[in-house]
């Protein structure tokens, strides 16, 4: 059920940005912006869809902000493999966006996109005017300074600090960096329909520390075209990750009990959650 749901949130997410974007002009920046956003996992827009429904939400008025969450992450991906920042050629088995143009084009692809987000939440069909302003208050506050940026001006400060990160350092660098967009994800269902969100942000900062030390296994272990990415760049770098810090089986084991925490903060919900509680345990199991 998770993998079937998770393929028709990418297809409902994936129609809707053509659908946005069909009314620009057909532009390299707008072609760009058509490029990073195909293809992915679209784990953050299915998180605002199965959240949603579990608060009753109609897809019509989620499908919104979803497309957002993903606008925003591809923006930060775009961003994040320029030559300036991690510098990589390669991202979801293709060439990076200033790889097939160039530099320019990439960074005003990437500042689209982050727009392109914030004029989607602020669509009517998401809800009330206060419904889409907290949306939209809530994605800045996890997106810039206090969230994402803050997570990658961390990172970025650890490549040239004298001394190595701590295990709560780098929880809290991570915490930023990736925990903060798959929390404000988890949440939308809920905000959306104006309920509380104690439980599923409970769920998302568990769920989100295990997919960032998933990724730190992958960066290891895993296998490079799967991963559509190039791997081993931290150790090659040298930065302390869940990994070197903890070791490759106690990292393995952080993460399980990270999932497990993630499913019991859904039992209010019931059986209703149970989709919720697969995606964690995908978090640790999937190979890119």
């Amino acid at each position: 059920m998770f993998r079937q749901r998770l393929g028709e949130a990418a297809g409902q997410i994936q129609t809707q940005f053509k659908h946005v974007l069909a009314g620009f002009d057909d532009l390299p920046v707008v072609q760009g912006m058509g490029y990073a956003t195909e293809g992915g996992k679209r784990l953050r827009g299915f998180l605002v869809l199965e959240s949603a429904r579990l608060h009753g939400v109609d897809t019509k008025r989620a499908i919104w902000p979803a497309t957002a969450i993903e606008a925003l992450h591809a923006y930060s991906l775009v961003h994040d493999d320029l030559p300036c920042m991690d510098d990589d050629d390669i991202r979801r088995g293709r060439a990076t966006v200033h790889v097939k143009w160039d530099d320019a084009t990439a960074v005003l692809v990437g500042d689209a996109l982050q727009t392109l987000a914030f004029e989607l939440v602020s669509n009517p069909e998401c809800g009330t005017g206060d419904v889409r302003a907290d949306l939209a208050l809530s994605l800045a506050r996890a997106s810039g300074a206090q969230g994402m940026v803050m997570g990658q001006a961390l990172d970025i400060a650890a490549e040239t600090a004298v001394s190595a990160l701590t295990i709560e350092q780098i929880t809290a660098l991570q915490d930023g960096k990736t925990g903060a967009l798959i929390e404000w994800s988890a949440c939308a269902g809920a905000r959306l329909a104006q309920d509380d969100p104690q439980f599923l942000s409970l769920y998302a900062k568990a769920l989100g520390l295990a997919f960032q030390i998933a990724d730190d296994i992958l960066d290891v272990e895993g296998d490079a075209t799967k991963a559509g990415k190039r791997l081993q760049k931290d150790s090659e770098a040298g930065k302390a990750t869940f990994v070197s810090l903890l070791g490759l089986e106690r990292a393995k084991s952080r993460a399980r009990e990270l999932v497990d925490q993630a499913c019991d903060a859904l039992s209010p919900y019931g059986a209703e959650a149970a989709t919720l509680q697969d995606t964690a345990r995908f978090v640790i199991s999937r190979d890119r």
